[in-house]
């Protein structure tokens, strides 16, 4: 089932559902004349968009918006932050081409810092899946919750077919444990990250991969027990390394008075080279190769100082 065909049978289910867009209708181009009026195109207004969406969550609506993720989370921030955050509106923000997604396309429309804007938003929950899978596996859940929440829309079909668990909201995806190397990665790194682990394991280490999948509540338990069980965490992010899942692991790490080793892979006070998806993950050393090639490293150091 894809994005657009669950999130019709949700909307034809439940009449609370308004599917509203910001002139970007690349997931739901099908939803007018399925759902009729409760589609509201408001063009290229994103700031309207949510303050309509708001207005209409007051009135026991559930707004499920789109937009592209940069604009939607900078362009419309403060009517985030003001109209759903402070009121804990149920408004469902889901943002397109987030992170590498939007490849070809410049800084402007990067999303690489959503996920730090978004979780500082009090009430805000902030949810990235790793393929259309897993997003279609989780939408039910973060439209039944009752807090507002930004989903980074990733509809992409992985290389494999892998069958994700069923989704609960703060609970990450534990793919495998591991005593070497755990990897954390949410979004489209996700395939990468697991055919990296393939690579490693091969060469004879112990790898762990987690599916993050909820950013926003996190899953602090299952964090803190890895750290406790394995060498070295690297973490797997197409986001500035300030704001992102690095941050956040550092912020359970110091509210638990403790401390791990931990690798990160993200972008480091730059914007990517726009070009082709896998242009682009090759340069910014992205690639399931890179990912183990700069895990191995790590891992050999650390073994190393501790010889």
């Amino acid at each position: 089932m894809t994005y657009e065909e669950l999130l019709t049978e949700i909307a034809l289910k439940d009449e609370r559902i308004i599917v509203m867009t910001a002139e970007n209708r690349a997931l739901i181009r099908n939803m007018p004349k399925n759902i009729g009026n409760r589609f509201i195109d408001t063009g290229i207004t994103e700031q309207t968009m949510i303050g309509a969406a708001a207005g209409l969550a007051l009135r026991g609506r559930i707004p499920v918006v789109h937009a592209l993720a940069s604009f939607l989370t900078m362009r419309a921030f403060e009517f985030i932050r003001t109209d759903l955050g402070i009121s804990n509106l149920p408004v469902k923000l889901c943002g397109f081409i987030p992170g590498f997604l939007s490849d070809g396309n410049g800084p402007t429309h990067q999303a690489i810092e959503d996920v730090s804007l978004l979780r500082g938003i009090p009430n805000m929950q902030v949810f990235a899946p790793a393929d259309e899978n897993d997003l279609v596996a989780m939408l039910p859940e973060i439209i039944n919750s009752k807090s507002p929440g930004y989903i980074r829309i990733n509809h992409r079909k992985t290389d494999f077919q892998y069958q994700h668990t069923p989704f609960e909201i703060g609970k990450s995806e534990e793919i495998s444990k591991g005593n070497d190397i755990t990897f954390l990665v949410y979004g489209l790194l996700f395939e990468n990250t697991m055919k990296a682990k393939a690579i490693l394991e091969e060469q004879g280490y112990s790898v762990g991969l987690i599916n993050i999948r909820s950013l926003k509540p996190i899953d602090e338990e299952l964090i803190l027990t890895i750290a406790n069980e394995t060498n070295l965490i690297v973490t797997v992010e197409d986001h500035f390394l300030t704001g992102g899942l690095y941050s956040i692991l550092a912020e359970i790490f110091l509210k638990n008075k403790m401390t791990a080793n931990v690798f990160p892979m993200a972008l480091r006070e730059r914007w990517f080279k726009p070009a082709l998806l896998s242009e682009v993950l090759e340069y910014e050393e992205f690639t399931p190769e890179k990912i183990a090639e700069h895990s191995t490293r790590e891992i050999e150091l650390l073994l190393q100082k501790t010889i």
